[in-house]
C-alpha cells in the first residue's frame, strides 16, 4: 500500500515536473521570437536612416507612450482578450520597442552592443536557471525588487531635471540589481505555473499564459541590457 502510494506521488510529481518543463519552452521561445523581433527591426531601422529621423521627431515619445498602453493592456486585460489578440499585441510591441530601440545604434558602437547582448544574455541564463532550481520561495523578494523599479523610475523622471551624473550611475548600479532579480523571480513564477496545472486548463489558457510570462521575462532581459549598456557600451564617434 505503502508502496503503491509512494509510486503514485512520483508519478505526480513528474508529471507536474514535464507540464512545468513544456511550459516554460513555450514561454522562451515567444520570449526568444519577441527578442529576435526587436533585434532584426532595431539593426535594420538604424541602418536605413530612420532611427536619426525617430529620435529627432515627437514620433519617438508617441511610440513610447504605444508601448507603455500596448504592455498594461495586455497585462490588465489577459484575461479577457482571445490569444490571437494577446500574441498580436506581443508582436506588436516586440517591432515598435526595436523601432525605439534602434537610436542606441546611434550612440553606441555595433562592437559593444554585441558584447553588451552577450554578457546580459549570460546573466540572465544564470538567474534564470537559479530561478528554476532554487528551492527558496521568491515571492518576497519579486516584492522587493518591484519596489526597487517603481523607486528607479521615479528617480530616473526626477534625473531629467537634475541631470545628475552620480544618480544617473546609482540608477543604473540599482537597475541592474533589480532586474537580475526579477528574472529569478518571474522564472520561478512561470515555473510554478507550470506545476500548478495551467496545461491543463485548455490551449487559450496555456496560449495566454506563456505570452504573459514572455512578456515579463522579455521586459527583463531588454532593461538589463539597457542598464550594463550604461556600463559596457562604447560610444560611436
Amino acid at each position: 500500500m505503502n508502496s503503491q502510494y509512494g509510486t503514485n506521488t512520483m508519478t505526480v510529481a513528474q508529471a507536474r515536473q514535464e507540464a512545468s518543463t513544456v511550459f516554460l519552452a513555450k514561454v522562451f521561445n515567444w520570449m526568444a521570437i519577441g527578442l529576435g523581433l526587436t533585434g532584426i527591426v532595431a539593426y535594420f531601422t538604424a541602418q536605413s536612416g530612420l532611427a536619426a529621423a525617430i529620435v529627432s521627431t515627437p514620433l519617438f515619445f508617441v511610440l513610447i507612450i504605444a508601448e507603455l498602453g500596448m504592455v498594461i493592456y495586455l497585462s490588465v486585460r489577459i484575461e479577457k482578450i482571445q490569444p490571437g489578440t494577446a500574441t498580436g499585441l506581443f508582436v506588436g510591441y516586440s517591432v515598435l520597442n526595436g523601432l525605439t530601440l534602434s537610436a542606441i545604434f546611434l550612440a553606441y558602437t555595433k562592437a559593444s552592443i554585441g558584447g553588451t547582448f552577450l554578457i546580459t544574455a549570460g546573466m540572465f541564463g544564470a538567474m534564470a536557471v537559479y530561478g528554476l532550481v532554487t528551492k527558496r520561495d521568491l515571492s518576497g523578494m519579486g516584492s522587493f525588487m518591484f519596489m526597487g523599479l517603481i523607486g528607479i523610475i521615479l528617480a530616473s523622471i526626477v534625473n531629467i531635471f537634475l541631470k545628475s551624473s552620480s544618480l544617473y550611475w546609482t540608477i543604473s548600479v540599482i537597475g541592474v540589481l533589480v532586474f537580475v532579480g526579477l528574472t529569478a523571480y518571474d522564472v520561478q513564477k512561470i515555473k510554478n505555473m507550470g506545476e500548478q496545472g495551467i496545461m491543463e486548463q485548455g490551449e487559450s489558457a496555456v496560449r495566454k499564459g506563456a505570452i504573459l510570462g514572455a512578456l515579463a521575462l522579455y521586459l527583463d532581459f531588454i532593461n538589463l541590457f539597457l542598464m550594463l549598456l550604461r556600463f559596457f557600451g562604447g560610444a560611436r564617434d
